[in-house]
């Protein structure tokens, strides 16, 4: 090989780098742009609510969770069969308050949250 090569080398390696170096100053520009960006975003964000903003309890006191068993609410028949239901026949939800409200409990022996309740491995 000659020099010329390897000039055309080297100058190729030049560049590269440059090209590389370049490019990183854009990506850094970038990045310090967003930066700046949204840092002006959040100055024009309302700030956090003060201590009086917040929420209260109601004078009722703290609301409660209320559990209760459901059951399958039946889908209503149309009266015939060229008759058709509308959204406004049928009930707000697919369930209804189940008339028998105590919890239900596991049977000695019968399944449990892992399978059929058996001993398990020896």
């Amino acid at each position: 090989m000659n020099t010329t090569h390897y000039e055309a080398i080297a100058s190729n390696a030049a560049f590269g780098m440059f090209a590389a170096f370049v490019g990183g100053l854009v990506i850094v520009g970038a990045l310090v742009w967003a930066v700046r960006f949204g840092t002006k975003v959040r100055r024009r964000e309302p700030g956090p609510p003060r201590r009086d903003e917040q929420p209260t309890l109601p004078e009722s006191g703290p609301v409660h969770e209320t559990r209760q068993r459901r059951e399958p609410d039946e889908v209503p028949r149309a009266a015939n069969e060229s008759e058709r239901l509308t959204p406004h026949d049928l009930h707000a939800s697919g369930s209804k308050p189940s008339e028998n409200q105590q919890r239900p409990r596991w049977d000695e022996g019968a399944g449990g949250s892992f399978g059929s309740g058996g001993p398990g491995r020896s």
